[in-house]
């Protein structure tokens, strides 16, 4: 791994003042709500926005809950390719060829806001701040992306979970929600899908986490983690990362 490399990683989710973004989210969901005919139903734990090869009519946004994009492996694993948290955008991937990407599914109960892709660019001529809301959520989802796969391709397994508690609590933190304690809607199998590693390479990693001191895991409710000082994990990331770059 690069010292640019884990600059990089050092920089990728600045925790930005509780409530800003979530006021910012607000904004723009509001925007929306104003200009744009919208559709907004509840959904729980399985359900599905919609499917791989489904033709590309809407765009989804999560007001609340959290979501997954998932595509199916040759030998029929599920593979998590991409999480998303209130104010995200869903369904970018059936633009270009009028067709989805990947399945959308609700990791638990929420509500989501679907909006017509036809109706949003009508409405952007005539309200030109929509279309920029629609660029800077384009604009993050590469910039996620691009973070993903330069931590699957350089950071250590433990690293690479504690890069991932980080992100999930900057998250959450940009949404005005706690961060000390956080109950995470996917399994360990999952969250080692999008990780790149195994189930049991995830639970390594927690617990050496765990026994490090940056975390506490609740053997109890195993999807239920403490993050008593979001920089305790900075700290970690920034350690063990420079000890695999100088290997």
């Amino acid at each position: 791994m690069s010292w640019n490399h884990l600059e990089n990683v050092m920089n990728s989710t600045p925790m930005r003042q509780s409530g800003t973004t979530a006021r910012e989210i607000g904004d723009m969901l509001e925007r929306l709500r104003n200009y744009v005919p919208l559709q907004r139903w509840v959904v729980h734990a399985g359900d599905v926005l919609y499917t791989i090869g489904a033709r590309f009519t809407s765009l989804f946004i999560p007001n609340s809950g959290y979501f997954k994009d998932v595509i199916l492996t040759a030998d029929g694993r599920e593979q998590v390719v991409g999480l998303h948290f209130k104010g995200d955008w869903l369904g970018f991937d059936g633009i270009a060829e009028g067709r989805y990407g990947c399945n959308a599914v609700a990791l638990d109960t929420g509500e989501v806001w679907s909006l017509s892709y036809d109706h949003l660019l009508s409405a952007s001529a005539r309200q030109p701040d929509l279309l920029t809301a629609l660029h800077a959520a384009m604009s993050r989802k590469i910039s996620r992306d691009h973070e993903l796969m330069l931590s699957l391709a350089t950071l250590p397994a433990d690293v690479r979970v504690a890069d991932f508690l980080r992100n999930w609590a900057g998250s959450l933190a940009e949404r005005g929600l706690r961060t000390d304690k956080i109950t995470l809607p996917l399994t360990r199998a999952e969250v080692g899908s999008y990780l790149g590693m195994t189930l049991e390479s995830v639970s390594r990693a927690l617990s050496r986490l765990d026994g490090a001191d940056v975390i506490r895991v609740d053997n109890r409710f195993r999807r239920d983690i403490e993050i008593p000082e979001v920089a305790a994990l900075t700290g970690f990331i920034e350690r063990n990362g420079l000890a695999a770059a100088v290997r």
